[in-house]
């Protein structure tokens, strides 16, 4: 089978085209174009942890972190390291092969840099990937990141340039994507998505995708969140997304990202396992596990345990030097795969 090609040449028709498609059809293609680039029966596993909460100087009407609303979140200091290594040593012996900080700032200020570095290091040496949501970054801070040894830098798009301003105004579009491109330039991975539900149109989904996909390189990381609406934001009453209009979501984006990880990243509490499993089926192979994202809550790990084995799923594996107790759990792991594996059947196969 030859895999989809990457392109960075996507047209808005082309996008309004396959958002478009009758349902089954988009899922079918869009699950052909995924079983090309990853095992279709794996998902990659993040746990998310605010390291410093609240009192933003950011107006993002979605967000509980930002200083300008009131919603009851209590501002926070950064957190100690070892209590972010603890928090990440739990998450590792849950399943989670990539640990996420978030830091609720415009950009990382020089007093607080050096510990953030430590945490990347201290972190990385538990043999999990590491990533971080700061804020904007300079060169020279995305430089010192990279040199700490981060594999990812989150910074989402959230919307299109469209309908940007109607969601903040205290940072621009290029804004951001002067962050991205500092990422870059370190040699860092980039994690970038957006956010669903927050009034806009299809045609802002459209241009947010075209936009993401036509960066120089796509993000290794979409994650496609869906609005939380939280009490005391501008959003908090905003109408409902339509749960379909979600999945094409997620199926458009791995069509025009075949060779990136498409999360499932906030609201998937508000999902039934139905829409969840059409997410994966569309293409999505990422999630945030475990109880919080960020501030807001996430379904608890156990249910997401519960699900994969339903599905027939199993978290992705980082390719790493594995202790002997890892590989005994492992080899666990995988006899068990081997004895239950035939209550799935496998649809790419051919009947006799």
């Amino acid at each position: 089978m030859t895999a989809t090609a990457l392109r960075h040449d996507w047209t808005l028709q082309e996008a309004r085209d396959l958002f478009n498609l009758p349902f089954n059809d988009l899922l079918f293609r869009a699950q052909t174009v995924h079983r090309e680039h990853f095992d279709p029966n794996e998902v990659q596993v993040s746990t998310l942890l605010s390291i410093k909460t609240g009192a933003c100087p950011e107006d993002c009407k979605y967000c509980p972190q930002s200083g300008h609303y009131n919603t009851g979140l209590e501002k926070e200091k950064l957190l100690e390291i070892e209590k972010v290594v603890a928090e990440a040593r739990a998450a590792k012996q849950k399943g989670a092969s990539r640990f996420c900080m978030g830091a609720a700032w415009r950009s990382p200020s020089k007093k607080d840099m050096p510990y953030v570095l430590d945490m990347v290091k201290q972190v990385k040496s538990l043999g999990m990937e590491t990533c971080m949501t700061l804020g904007m970054l300079k060169e020279e801070e995305a430089q010192e990141l990279a040199e700490a040894g981060l594999d990812y830098y989150n910074h989402n798009l959230d919307t299109s340039e469209k309908y940007y301003n109607h969601i903040i105004t205290t940072r621009t579009y290029q804004d951001r994507l002067d962050t991205l491109d500092n990422v870059r330039k370190a040699g860092m991975k980039v994690c970038c998505g957006g956010i669903m539900g927050m009034g806009e149109d299809e045609d802002d989904r459209v241009g947010l995708l075209v936009q993401l996909a036509n960066l120089p390189q796509h993000p290794e990381s979409v994650p496609v969140n869906m609005l939380v609406k939280v009490k005391g934001t501008p959003l908090e009453n905003v109408e409902d997304l339509e749960p379909f209009d979600f999945i094409r979501m997620i199926a458009v984006a791995r069509i025009m990202m075949p060779a990136s990880h498409v999360r499932l990243s906030a609201g998937r509490e508000q999902m039934n396992e139905q829409m969840q499993s059409l997410c994966f089926m569309a293409g999505a192979n990422s999630i945030f596990y475990g109880e919080k994202l960020l501030t807001t809550s996430n379904p608890e790990a156990d249910a997401d345990m519960q699900l994969f084995r339903k599905l027939g799923i199993r978290p992705e594996q980082r390719e790493q030097c594995a202790t002997e107790e890892q590989e005994t759990e492992a080899l666990a792991e995988a006899v068990e795969y081997e004895a239950t594996r035939h209550m799935f059947y496998d649809a790419t196969r051919e009947s006799a």
